[in-house]
């Protein structure tokens, strides 16, 4: 199996360069490399290298600077997917595209289906949402997998935030009114190769939207307590912290995140046999520390 990777610097690309190198035959281009918003770029690198499946795990994720960035957020979340995709079509290959919780509105009391009304409140979420639209119209042969609150040992994350936090302050205020699935990165690979491996049957048809996140749910909140406690437990650091609940008023944002995040992960698991992200298991076993 042939498989371009954009976004391969990214905290998901890292992994999946990592798991598919010696395992199938790959592309794997960041920014620097490819700009996927120049369409005869795109173009260029997809008919030159005919990739059975286009993973793009390229995305515009700074969410407050989003607010300011606008045209730039677009241009890296809606039309870089869609040139991908309108690639992809060209060469009757695959695509599988990253998106976001972000593109509901948090206002669920149950976790959201990949058939829930979106109403994204962001303009992360909004031009994610443009990113799905743009790919499911342009490709038959896609698989959108909405994911949330992901972290690794790459990138920017909430996990290696509070590390930092913790070692520079003695006491933290952590939202605690806001709800959903942390998401490990290498788990988010691991189904995204599982998916392009599938994908490959000739008998395939379950194209479309798929929710994919951590298990069990909880707030930012209580996500941090744990990330201190193992901390702590791994002499990572000699203190934890005293942390106290803030509401989202508390702490306003540039951008609006949805208080209610939780995906369901009941159709990736019957289609694909996937389950949740184990994200304990996560952040007890993988080099987050470092």
């Amino acid at each position: 199996m042939k498989i371009l990777i954009t976004g391969a610097h990214g905290q998901v690309g890292t992994r999946l360069v990592e798991r598919l190198t010696g395992n199938a035959d790959i592309l794997a281009i960041d920014r620097d490399v490819l700009d996927i918003t120049n369409r005869d770029a795109v173009f260029k690198t997809v008919t030159e290298f005919k990739p059975d499946v286009i993973i793009n795990a390229a995305a515009h994720t700074a969410v407050d600077r989003a607010e300011q960035e606008v045209e730039l957020s677009y241009k890296i979340n809606r039309d870089g997917p869609l040139y991908l995709a309108e690639a992809a079509h060209s060469i009757d290959s695959t695509i599988l595209h990253i998106s976001t919780d972000y593109v509901f509105n948090g206002e669920s009391d149950v976790p959201y289906v990949e058939s829930d009304s979106v109403d994204p409140k962001s303009v992360y979420g909004k031009s994610k949402l443009e990113g799905e639209l743009s790919v499911a119209a342009a490709c038959q042969r896609h698989i959108i997998l909405r994911t949330a609150w992901v972290f690794g040992e790459d990138g920017n994350n909430f996990v290696k935030t509070m590390l930092r936090l913790g070692k520079e302050r003695e006491s933290l205020g952590i939202v605690a009114d806001q709800f959903g699935g942390p998401t490990y990165a290498g788990d988010i690979a691991d189904a995204l190769i599982l998916i392009a491996e599938k994908t490959q049957s000739p008998d395939f048809n379950a194209w479309g939207i798929f929710h994919f996140s951590g298990m069990p749910y909880i707030s930012w909140f209580g996500f941090a307590d744990k990330i201190f406690d193992l901390a702590i437990e791994k002499k990572i650091l000699n203190n934890k912290p005293v942390l106290s609940q803030l509401t989202t008023q508390d702490y306003p944002t540039p951008a609006q995140r949805p208080s209610y995040s939780k995906l369901s992960c009941e159709k990736i698991n019957h289609v694909f046999g996937i389950k949740p992200s184990n994200w304990i298991n996560a952040l007890e076993n993988v080099h987050l520390y470092n």
